[in-house]
């Protein structure tokens, strides 16, 4: 799945992404309609990481759904 379908089909994969980053809330991530660079913002910002490491986070999320 490339970004593109994530952002087209948020809506359902939204509870995936806040099973992955418990910290983020529905809010957020509704907030950030499946937006990639938003996502690795709210990860670096809750979990206190680099932006690499949030960004090789969401890569290898992505590369499972």
């Amino acid at each position: 799945m490339n970004w593109d379908q994530i952002e087209g089909s948020w809506k359902q994969i939204k509870g995936k992404a806040l099973a992955q980053w418990g910290k983020l809330t529905d809010d957020e991530l509704d907030r950030i309609e499946g937006r990639k660079t938003e996502l690795t913002g709210l990860i670096q910002e809750k979990y206190g990481k680099t932006r690499e490491e949030a960004e090789k986070e969401v890569d290898a999320w992505l590369s499972k759904q």
